[in-house]
């Protein structure tokens, strides 16, 4: 399972006192988390592994978690860094566990990084995964601070992302940063929920400033999904509001997929694929076109509402 190696935790650092923790826990009890999750292909060991990467952030800290799948069990291997943007300490660091009895290491470089209201940084960090002599997989953009630091070569195998999961929370408007291909290119997203005329709902989807989705009678069409083009690349969006219109809550969330469109011939049905777990233990289906054997790319927004 996870196993600790000796000398591989950071060194020990001034802890907060206790009212700082307890005024630390009373924010973060009152603020809604925002989180993002990458799921990455990585050659470990010779064989594929999924490495689950989520970024979560609430008003007093950012944290990081790692999950490395055991192809060959049911067993994860988990690393969490939690990244306190109000103190210097902690920001630089190695952590160590072992898959499949061999070494794992995680370092981290924090220490110049840029956040915004994002769950992950913005920029000026990296986080590196070293396995067996190799640097399998690379955060950040300071590539050449990481391969200085681990002393590593990059893996000849490029890891490949699969998918991306969001959380934001909102009244009536929602952002996000939106991926439609597996470039990693980010496009600025504002998904807007407004009343007009007689309490008629209807939502607004726009791209970069553009509006690309109008959708009226939205008691009627909660569920639905259209193609649009963004810089020329064909984009299906999948959405799904019920729970924002019926259910009854003081906060409830809408779904939505983003992935490309399927071409002609393929199969754009959202059940077709693989089945992917959300932050709160629900199941997503992963897009896919039953003829290519390369995984799609998809991303998968919660937009949860709150009066």
């Amino acid at each position: 399972m996870f196993a600790h190696l000796p000398g591989a935790e950071p060194t020990n650092n001034p802890k907060p006192s206790s009212t700082e923790k307890e005024t630390e826990e009373q924010t973060t009890n009152k603020s809604p988390q925002i989180s993002v999750t990458y799921i990455y292909t990585v050659e470990l060991a010779e064989l594929c592994s999924n490495v689950t990467v989520t970024w979560s952030k609430n008003v007093m800290n950012c944290s990081l978690s790692i999950s490395v799948e055991n192809p060959l069990d049911e067993n994860h291997y988990t690393c969490k860094i939690d990244i306190k943007t109000w103190q210097f300490w902690g920001k630089k660091g190695l952590k160590s566990f072992e898959v499949d009895g061999k070494r794992v290491d995680v370092y981290w470089d924090f220490r110049q990084a840029k956040f915004s209201n994002h769950a992950e940084p913005l920029s000026d960090y990296y986080v590196a995964l070293v396995y067996n002599e190799e640097l399998v997989l690379l955060l950040g953009d300071m590539k050449m601070d990481a391969l200085k630091r681990t002393k590593r070569r990059p893996s000849l195998t490029e890891p490949i992302l699969l998918c991306k999961k969001e959380n934001v929370y909102g009244k009536r408007s929602f952002c996000a940063k939106a991926m439609f291909q597996k470039d990693k290119t980010e496009h600025d997203l504002v998904i807007e929920y407004s009343l007009s005329g007689l309490g008629d709902p209807e939502m607004g989807i726009a791209v970069d400033g553009f509006e690309v989705i109008r959708v009226m009678n939205l008691n009627w069409r909660f569920r639905g999904n259209e193609n649009v083009k963004v810089n020329a690349v064909e984009v299906q969006i999948f959405w799904d509001v019920h729970d924002w219109l019926f259910s009854g809550s003081s906060t409830s969330h809408g779904l939505f997929i983003l992935k490309p469109a399927a071409q002609e011939g393929g199969d754009d049905k959202v059940g077709d694929g693989r089945h992917c777990r959300g932050n709160d233990g629900g199941m997503y289906d992963s897009p896919k076109e039953r003829s290519s054997s390369t995984p799609e790319f998809f991303h998968v927004i919660n937009a949860w509402k709150y009066e």
